[in-house]
């Protein structure tokens, strides 16, 4: 069984900045992409970041140049460094990852960490 374990989220002050990690485990043989949504209160759940296997990323233009993601293939893990954080960078934030495992392919979520931005 393949589980996603979020960490990293909490409040932060607009300006600052937050790390977000999502570590995959289980029989994995091998994870593709990897990706970072977010759903603010009351709006369709969006997405912020991808990267695929061989290492190339897409940013959403909203958080572009502010935001980076990336990936250690060694610990199957991936994050999302969140800097100059805006208020309306508030939202829960979701891993997704897809990837080959014991049970065949998987469209794995993580549990959603929420990120804060306030004063």
């Amino acid at each position: 069984q393949v589980q996603l374990v979020e960490s990293g989220g909490g409040w932060v002050q607009p300006g600052g900045s937050l790390r977000l990690s999502c570590a995959a485990s289980g029989n994995i043989f091998s994870i593709n992409r990897m990706a970072w949504y977010r759903q603010a209160p009351g709006k369709q759940r969006e997405l912020v970041a991808t990267i695929i296997s061989g290492g190339t990323t897409n940013i959403a233009g909203s958080v572009k140049g502010r935001f980076t993601i990336s990936r250690d293939n060694a610990k199957n893990t991936v994050y999302l460094q969140m800097n100059s954080l805006k208020p309306e960078d508030t939202a829960v934030y979701y891993c997704n990852v897809g990837l080959y495992s014991t049970m065949g392919f998987s469209d794995a979520w993580g549990q959603g960490t929420q990120v804060t931005v306030s004063s």
